[in-house]
């Protein structure tokens, strides 16, 4: 086959495209410095510069990619910070960590609260004499250095790990239960959080950024989710974005021999917590933290994220002006189910007869339920809507963290006579609501609650209850919010 020669048309044609290509790319920027020089041009946000430096997605991925160490050279090492503190739970900017250790740099260790109130070794929790001395942190948990000292043990730089903190020095004992993790750990790092932000309002609206990574130095990734798999669910809905990192991260940093520095970290350490007034005083290791500045609506943005993923419409079924249901809504989280805790079954029997009364004689809506019956979604959904939560002292009423706090919203928690415990009557004092405890057909309420008790029958499955006298405070509380909305 002859060869083809391109026609005059076509060469014409090639030229043409070939001069018109040579002119458009002289046109294109160039920039002919080196990529540290790049990179100067790029804006490094920082808060002064927020207002006025436009923020694009390639300068939020190139600059958290190359975040550079904290370098002071042959200079002072920055000191430490304590932005705020109170026992078990405390809030750093430039905390360091080395083979293992946390150290606090500062030329004042007269103005560091004492170790056992920040820190401990993070063995299980006992109550004996030897296990609670063994709860006494060490050189090898945290060190508290000056400037010189650290000059010399860190060399002329930390590697950063930059963005907020949260760093949880707890054995696995108590995490992977639901209510200890979000009712006490989870509960008490964001209430010291938002202490950084005390004029949260009703809408839930903050100007903290979300935690970036959430730090275990002492339990391994597969321990700390609960069995009903409530604790990742909380974590991810209330931040989509947060990383988690585990004992074998932290003994992989360990083993640099570098020294890294958290640009602010919020410390919390259960043992620590213990040595707290407000814990001796209530048993819940969250209580010091509201010693902090804090506003009336600082668990409304958790609430949000966690209640808004659930479902698009929190009030999905039910009648509602600002987000809160017109029909009253009463949910009674039955044990009947379970093998320990249960009410006496005649007494659960009339306790549901009682309710459905209220429900046909003024029109409430009146949900009888098994947690563990239903799916997450429909836990939070509900619990969301619900205007009087009550039931035995259990997990299940874990859900009173996702009610709306108003004037009607109620926890009614029966107790086997003589018995009491803080757990959900502090949670829900702590988030503005009322709570009620039974004994039979008598209650209590703050200030007149029983001290802590857990006497034979306590977990048992004859726990008796009135259920008229439980109808009748219900009847009672959402007869006097009405009145005080009127």
């Amino acid at each position: 086959m002859p060869p083809i020669h391109p026609t005059a048309r076509e060469i014409v044609l090639l030229t043409v495209l070939f001069a018109s290509l040579l002119f458009f790319s002289a046109t294109f920027p160039r920039n002919s410095g080196s990529v540290t020089d790049i990179l100067k041009t790029l804006p490094y946000v920082v808060e002064e510069e927020l207002e006025t430096t436009p923020l694009t997605l390639e300068t939020q991925y190139t600059l958290q990619a190359l975040n550079s160490p904290l370098s002071w050279g042959a200079g002072q090492v920055p000191e430490t910070k304590i932005v705020a503190h109170v026992p078990g739970w405390s809030i750093f900017d430039r905390l360091y960590a080395l083979n293992g250790t946390l150290y606090v740099v500062s030329d004042k260790p007269e103005d560091i609260p004492e170790r056992p109130y920040m820190i401990s070794s993070a063995v299980m929790i006992g109550n004996s004499p030897e296990e609670v001395a063994a709860r006494t942190p060490t050189d090898k948990d945290m060190r508290i250095i000056s400037t010189a000292e650290a000059g010399q043990l860190f060399g002329p730089e930390a590697e950063r790990l930059d963005g907020v903190s949260w760093l949880a020095n707890d054995p696995k004992q108590f995490i992977t239960h639901y209510y200890h993790w979000s009712a006490e750990l989870f509960f008490g790092f964001w209430r010291t959080y938002s202490s950084l932000d005390p004029s949260i309002p009703p809408s839930g609206e903050t100007s903290l950024p979300a935690p970036r990574r959430m730090v275990f130095p002492h339990i391994d990734a597969a321990n700390w989710r609960d069995y009903a798999s409530m604790n990742q669910w909380v974590l991810r809905t209330a931040f989509p974005s947060i990383s988690t990192e585990f004992m074998n991260d932290w003994k992989e940093r360990a083993a640099f021999g570098r020294v890294f520095v958290f640009d602010r970290v919020v410390l919390a350490d259960r043992a620590a917590a213990m040595n707290g007034e407000m814990f001796l005083r209530t048993q819940r290791t969250a209580a010091n933290a509201f010693s902090l500045p804090g506003s009336v609506n600082w668990w409304t943005p958790i609430r949000n994220n966690v209640v808004g993923f659930s479902t698009l419409d929190e009030n999905a079924g039910a009648a509602a002006v600002n987000g809160v249901p017109t029909v009253p809504v009463i949910t009674y989280i039955s044990r009947q189910g379970w093998n320990r805790r249960k009410l006496r079954q005649e007494d659960h029997d009339r306790l549901v007869e009682e309710l459905y009364k209220l429900r046909d004689t003024y029109g409430y809506e009146v949900n009888i339920v098994e947690m563990d019956q239903l799916s997450r979604t429909e836990q939070f959904r509900l619990a969301s809507r619900t205007t009087i939560m009550m039931g035995v002292h259990g997990n299940g009423l874990t859900s009173l963290l996702w009610m709306r706090p108003t004037p009607r919203s109620t926890v009614i928690e029966f107790f086997y006579p003589g018995g009491f415990a803080h757990d959900y009557e502090y949670t829900t004092r702590a988030l503005g609501m009322v709570h009620y405890g039974f004994w039979g057909d008598k209650f209590f309420t703050r200030p007149d609650v029983p001290p802590v008790a857990y006497p034979e029958g306590f977990q048992g499955n004859e726990i008796p209850i009135d259920g008229a006298a439980v109808a009748q405070l219900c009847r009672e509380r959402l007869t006097l919010a009405e009145e005080a909305d009127d």
